[in-house]
């Protein structure tokens, strides 16, 4: 949800134009700061951001994306298998127009999934359902497959050719990326979408590449228990290798749409049986991508009302409750990619002190002085109660 400021709301950041009286609140008894969710070196990515968040530092444990996401689908990895992350992109002859495919439907990608396992596939090659455009694709064959991959998030508008995998195993990525889009163009789908003035999904793209992690579970670590509230394959795969509980929650769709009553409930419920719970909403960043400030500042304000607020209300149903609210990484709306600067910070609850007492906002973490340069340690200071 951290953005710049923009001029259609004049000058002021979608947080600052929100109207977010709970989050205020705790930045205001709380303690306000900026934290580095992304080391030197790495990619502005959700998969290195929410490592780090949870105290897994990615110099350690980093492996790559997609196996995070191949986790979450029940994919069983060996070690020197490689895992892919696939999205149905939506391609007008050299230009990468969308990078979900107009958000196709979970439905629609399976049947597509299902075709290029029989067109592509083979004993090395394989592709696996996940969930509206995200997907994830193995190779179990013995090529060294570390190509330099593009997101294509980071990519729109932009040629296809000049962002083509590049290095080892590229040729055989260029050669199921540029397949797929012989099978997918004129499916009776992609028909359908085309008529309807939806985006179609008429090519794969490959990406965020590695092996099974290898990390110990939150208990060894933190000797804590876990849940996680997410609709998003990434944040389950971590949560998988954590040890942690995927609470299923009715409505949560990892978009615009989702559930955020729902979500807030089922985390409040959550605390009642795990040490901490983890809630993902994803729709602050796909507007950011979409470059849609309406709906980021909407988004805000309901993760706000629906999520921060009913977990205040909450709080003395419990003998200690503390809360941190961020975002993983910026998502800014004039850039509609992920940015890797430090991102603000509010930790609010049971023995943390009284910070600088002003609202939660970008310029103001900024102002407090406290920044966590080391953002794997964060997670350390939420359990201990200290921020200095």
């Amino acid at each position: 949800m951290a953005d710049y400021p923009i001029d259609k709301l004049g000058g002021r950041t979608p947080v600052e134009a929100a109207r977010t009286p709970f989050l205020d609140f705790l930045a205001q008894n709380g303690q306000l700061g900026l934290v580095r969710t992304i080391p030197g070196g790495f990619p502005a990515g959700s998969d290195v951001a929410n490592l780090t968040l949870l105290g897994y530092s990615p110099r350690e444990y980093y492996s790559g994306r997609a196996p995070l996401e191949a986790a979450s689908i029940g994919i069983h990895l060996n070690e020197s298998d490689w895992a892919f992350r696939c999205n149905f992109i939506t391609a007008t002859e050299d230009t990468l127009e969308d990078f979900c495919a107009g958000h196709i439907k979970t439905d629609e990608a399976a049947i597509f999934i299902k075709l290029l396992n029989e067109k592509l596939g083979n004993d090395i090659i394989q592709f696996y359902t996940g969930k509206s455009y995200r997907h994830v694709m193995v190779y179990k064959g013995t090529q060294k497959m570390d190509a330099r991959c593009f997101p294509p998030h980071d990519i729109m508008g932009q040629s296809i050719q000049k962002h083509l995998p590049k290095g080892n195993g590229s040729e055989i990525l260029i050669d199921l990326m540029e397949r797929s889009r012989v099978y997918l163009s004129n499916h009776d789908i992609n028909n359908v979408r085309i008529d309807l003035e939806e985006n179609p999904a008429n090519m794969i793209w490959l990406w965020g590449q590695g092996h099974r992690p290898k990390m110990p579970t939150f208990k060894e670590r933190f000797h804590l228990t876990g849940a996680v509230i997410t609709a998003v394959d990434l944040i389950k795969g971590i949560a998988c290798y954590l040890g942690w509980d995927i609470i299923q929650v009715p409505g949560a769709t990892g978009y615009l749409d989702t559930n955020y009553a729902n979500k807030g409930e089922y985390a409040v419920k959550a605390l009642e049986t795990h040490d901490i719970v983890l809630v993902h909403v994803e729709a602050p960043d796909e507007a950011g991508h979409e470059g849609n400030v309406h709906e980021k500042v909407l988004a805000i304000e309901q993760i706000d009302s629906k999520i921060i607020g009913p977990l205040l209300e909450a709080r003395n149903r419990f003998h200690e409750l503390r809360i941190l609210v961020l975002p993983d990484h910026y998502t800014p709306i004039v850039k509609q990619t992920h940015t890797p600067e430090s991102v603000p910070f509010v930790a609010y609850g049971t023995g943390i002190e009284k910070g600088i007492g002003l609202p939660y906002s970008e310029t103001n973490a900024q102002a407090s002085g406290l920044h966590i340069k080391e953002g794997h340690r964060l997670i350390e200071h939420l359990v201990s109660g200290v921020f200095r």
